[in-house]
């Protein structure tokens, strides 16, 4: 149930996200905006179910690119290029400006609010390792996979143009703060948010600019259809076929998946007004998981790798993590106990409270209550295995350069590489 209310509000930040764009460049009222967008979503998901939404979210990713790249290449000229973006964030921020790490020192003062320590745990390990093992909208793209290889695969494939997806994000919103300087506080009209909207009207030439707003378009319906295709399921599965409606037939529960996205998508476009109460979209993203993704990476890390934890240890923890989660930010940070400047920074540490706490509950509940038996946990946990698991020789998978080994480990070499020109 956690999981299926974190999804109806995290879909909700792609209809805002939509409303943002098609507002700035054409002039559309916001609430407009977001009910056409979700009516849009809702029919191609009714029709064509998960498959449509995979279908679309490939299609879209290349409409993306071909948004991205032109808006970061001629972003980049209109600074003077690499040097020159850079010498202008250094002349009006500082050097550290232009750095991963500068000015993060314990009790060093930065607008984040954020030392090494808490960006290194909250954001790098907590936040990160969670949106990649419990986000069901990148999960149950795996589950769909042929078989288990595949399945394996599916997010080390997807790491790959995530490396560079962030370049075609962190420089625009770079590029924005040189040609509006004052941008995202009270001196400007502009919010963070607007970046890319103003940089489209202002840098592309007419024609691409309609493929910008389409690829922009595009890629927050797919987030949406990601997440409400994912509250579908486990609303459907989990909690309406377990415990309310059991051993009912498959065209039941297909007719009462189609009711339940309505209803999904009519409650996201209720949480797409509240999304526009944050500063800007990405503190909403990371204040959502640290409340929600966090605890259930807590469970799943643990049950994991200890064949002790119980299932009642994974529920207190994942109230505990929720709950110390929460306290951090409405009470700590909101009432300015912690002292800390911005949503961003207190988001990693409501990340790493939650994840302490649902630990630490996990591991005392488990000591009390009775581990499940071995049988059961075969394949599940680590250090265990299950027959039948292994794939068939001759299908294809078992090929050098299908191992999830060298996906994984090229992933980490790639991305060291184009991270360490900008650590220093």
């Amino acid at each position: 149930m956690l999981f299926a209310f974190a999804a109806v509000l995290i879909a909700g930040v792609n209809l805002y996200a939509l409303a943002i764009v098609v507002e700035a460049l054409l002039g559309w009222p916001e609430w407009v905006s977001i009910v056409v967008a979700g009516a849009f979503v809702l029919a191609y998901i009714t029709l064509g179910g998960l498959s449509s939404a995979i279908y679309n979210e490939v299609l879209q990713f290349f409409v993306i690119l071909a948004a991205l790249i032109p808006l970061t290449v001629l972003g980049l000229k209109k600074v003077g290029g690499w040097d020159g973006l850079t010498d202008s964030l250094t002349a009006s921020h500082g050097s550290d400006f232009t750095t991963a790490w500068g000015g993060t020192g314990i009790g060093s003062d930065n607008p984040l609010g954020a030392n090494w320590l808490t960006i290194v745990l909250g954001l790098g390990f907590v936040l990160s390792f969670g949106y990649w093992t419990t986000n069901f909208a990148e999960v149950q793209r795996a589950l769909s996979a042929k078989n288990l290889s595949a399945a394996q695969r599916t997010p080390l494939i997807a790491a790959f143009p995530k490396i560079f997806i962030v370049f075609l994000v962190m420089i625009p919103g770079l590029v924005a703060a040189v040609l509006v300087p004052k941008i995202g506080t009270s001196g400007s009209d502009l919010q963070y948010n607007d970046a890319i909207p103003y940089l489209m009207e202002d840098l592309l030439p007419n024609g691409v600019l309609g493929i910008a707003v389409t690829g922009l378009l595009a890629a927050f319906m797919a987030g949406m259809a990601a997440n409400i295709s994912s509250f579908n399921t486990v609303f459907t599965n989990d909690i309406w076929g377990k415990y309310v409606k059991r051993d009912e037939e498959d065209a039941y529960y297909v007719r009462f998946g189609r009711l339940i996205t309505a209803v999904g998508v009519l409650a996201s476009i209720g949480t797409a007004f509240l999304a526009s109460s944050f500063s800007n979209i990405m503190s909403y993203l990371q204040t959502l998981f640290s409340f929600f993704n966090v605890p259930m990476f807590v469970v799943f890390i643990v049950g994991m790798f200890w064949k002790r934890a119980s299932m009642k240890s994974g529920f207190w923890g994942l109230l505990a993590g929720t709950t110390a989660a929460m306290v951090n930010y409405f009470v700590l940070y909101k009432q300015d106990i912690i002292g800390i400047p911005s949503d961003q920074g207190a988001n990693f540490v409501s990340a790493i409270a939650g994840f302490v706490a649902g630990a630490v509950v996990m591991f005392a509940v488990s000591l009390f209550t009775a581990p499940k038996p071995a049988e059961e946990l075969r394949g599940l946990v680590y250090g265990t295995s299950s027959p039948g698991m292994e794939e068939p020789a001759g299908t294809g998978d078992d090929a050098w350069y299908r191992s999830p080994a060298l996906l994984g480990w090229g992933a980490i070499v790639l991305a060291a590489a184009c991270y360490i020109p900008f650590s220093f």
